[in-house]
């Protein structure tokens, strides 16, 4: 029997080409990340009309586009209270997704922060010291001082996290033990501190282990939004290079990727955005963990998008617990560590969760 004189012209489904699916992964990442940002954006409107007095949208629009239209007493609500503390709350979140984002790489564990590790913990003992000591850096004032400590404080932290792993050949759980036994240890110290610290020095600790916001002005936001630009821009110049060290060790040295520089460079990058954001707000954990978390599950491991999805992650949950700080008790501001933790505790439990389920 003869095949039928059409059977060979029946049309074959065309099979999705290897350049076609690379162009809807893109396509869908890039669509996830304007999604992110849309949320941060929002999130930072709500978190500026959001306090004890009520200030409309029409009257926001009205203060940023003709500020000269406002009535005095709202002109220093929105320009000198509430959008520094709003803006703030965006650059601490995205400098700590993003500073999350790099250690979980660099250290090739998905529990890694600078938290975790010790790093916040050691920023806070360097602002401490300073704190109890009155540093003033040659006339610049005590705000940098501050700074400087926090962040001296939190890279030698991290390098000797590196350090003790590079030479006694540790694994990723030792590593990560290390990072807890500075965590505990700096700790110790700033409650030695405490303890020798006068009522006025002691007060400022506390703000510093309890986490605010309240202290924000614009000064602090402008320099923590130069060194946030800065650091991001050389990390998107080793998205590659990250890409392949997160692939593993040994698989980025066969591809050419100088593992222990970019090591270094990321841990620097991540002291001075930990160290700067923690010295400005105090120590508030969670995000560094959770955001760059919330940016696998979205986006997977290609740090051109799982970076700047950390940091907006991370600027996104930051400005919802600052809206929750003034919401959950009418007419008290909740320092935002507290809120943070409350908050991070069960979403990073469901995520963990989520992530084992069986689909």
């Amino acid at each position: 029997m003869s095949p039928h004189p059409d059977a060979d012209s029946t049309p074959v489904p065309r099979r999705p080409s290897l350049a076609g699916d690379y162009r809807r992964f893109t396509r869908r990442r890039r669509l996830l990340l304007i999604g992110l940002a849309v949320a941060a954006l929002v999130a930072l409107v709500l978190d500026i009309l959001t306090g004890p007095s009520t200030f409309p949208l029409s009257r926001l629009l009205l203060g940023l586009f003709q500020p000269d239209q406002l009535e005095r007493g709202e002109a220093v609500i929105l320009w000198d209270i509430r959008l520094p503390y709003a803006l703030m709350a965006v650059l601490v979140g995205a400098a700590l997704g993003l500073a999350g984002a790099e250690m979980q790489t660099a250290l090739n564990n998905p529990l890694a922060s600078p938290f975790t590790l010790g790093v916040s913990s050691a920023a806070t003992f360097g602002a401490a010291l300073a704190i109890v000591l009155g540093l003033d850096l040659f006339g610049l004032g005590e705000t940098y001082a501050i700074t400087l400590l926090a962040f001296l404080s939190a890279g030698g932290a991290t390098l000797l996290i590196l350090a003790l792993a590079r030479l006694h050949g540790a694994g990723v759980e030792t590593v990560v033990l290390f990072g807890i036994a500075l965590l505990f240890s700096f700790e110790a110290l700033v409650w030695l501190l405490q303890f020798l610290a006068d009522s006025d020095a002691l007060q400022q600790i506390v703000f510093w282990t309890m986490g605010s916001l309240a202290r924000a002005a614009w000064e602090t936001v402008a320099i923590l939004a130069v060194i946030l630009a800065v650091t991001m821009v050389f990390a998107l110049r080793n998205v590659w290079s990250m890409s392949a060290l997160r692939s593993g060790e040994d698989q980025a040295r066969s591809l050419g990727v100088p593992v222990e520089r970019l090591r270094l460079a990321v841990v620097l990058r991540v002291s001075l955005l930990a160290g700067t954001a923690i010295s400005f707000v105090g120590t508030i954990g969670f995000v560094g963990l959770v955001g760059p978390h919330i940016a696998r599950l979205l986006l997977g491991e290609d740090h051109r998008f799982y970076l700047p999805g950390s940091a907006l992650a991370g600027a996104l949950m930051l400005s919802l617990a600052s809206m929750l700080s003034k919401t959950l008790v009418p007419g008290v501001v909740l320092p935002i560590g507290i809120v943070t933790a409350l908050v991070g505790v069960p979403l990073f439990m469901m995520l963990v969760l989520g992530k084992r389920r069986p689909r």
